[in-house]
């Protein structure tokens, strides 16, 4: 399979990447990508919520009144989840939400989502690019070239790149991520996934060292 590579100016350079069928064109596991997103945005919880239970609240060591002779129910502690002001039972405590899933389940994931973008058409590779300084208005010229503007865009970097990602960090829906960090879930969360021609070299690569390419 084979994609144009455009050129900053939005029109195609004359020369074709050819994206691996086995990454690009292989036919999109739903299930690996659930289970992908599923573990991504668990993992971006934090797992600091707590309540307190009885034993944790401040006061209520004294009987707040005499067993017997009052005709209502007895009371050993004004802090039961019964009264206000009291604990909390089975509150929230903390936890980690990481889930652990298989390496194949992740690489699964990620190729069926490339692929998705490839059979949906939001895919474009283009030319490397940088800056000598971060410029956004230089990054805003290269998405209106390239009819990008005003969408969700995720722009895969083949290096870290710290000057094209400072550039794309203040536009609204523009997202910059290093090729080989780029999960999932970012690489399904747009409209358009522009990737560098070294970002795809990068893809190609990590799954032939890892020995997925070819299953």
């Amino acid at each position: 399979m084979t994609l144009d590579i455009y050129k900053t100016d939005g029109n195609t350079s004359g020369d074709k990447i050819e994206l691996t069928d086995d990454i690009f064109g292989i036919e999109p596991n739903d299930h690996a990508i659930y289970l992908s997103v599923k573990a991504f945005l668990a993992h971006q919880r934090q797992g600091t919520s707590k309540a307190k239970e009885r034993s944790e609240v401040r006061g209520g060591g004294r009987k707040p009144f005499r067993q017997k002779g009052r005709g209502g129910a007895r009371a050993g502690t004004s802090r039961s989840p019964l009264w206000v002001g009291g604990g909390t039972i089975f509150g929230p405590r903390p936890r980690t939400y990481r889930q652990n899933l298989p390496k194949k389940v992740k690489r699964l994931g990620r190729k069926s989502a490339f692929s998705y973008k490839v059979k949906d058409e939001q895919l474009m590779v283009v030319e490397d690019f940088s800056f000598e300084n971060p410029k956004t208005k230089e990054f805003t010229n290269i998405l209106d070239a390239l009819n990008a503007t005003g969408k969700r865009v995720l722009l895969l970097t083949g290096k870290n790149d710290n000057v094209v990602y400072k550039s794309g960090r203040n536009i609204t829906k523009v997202k910059v991520l290093e090729a080989a960090k780029a999960s999932t879930y970012d690489i399904l969360n747009n409209q358009v996934l522009i990737m560098q021609k070294s970002a795809v070299d990068v893809i190609n690569k990590s799954f032939a060292e890892s020995g997925e390419a070819s299953k």
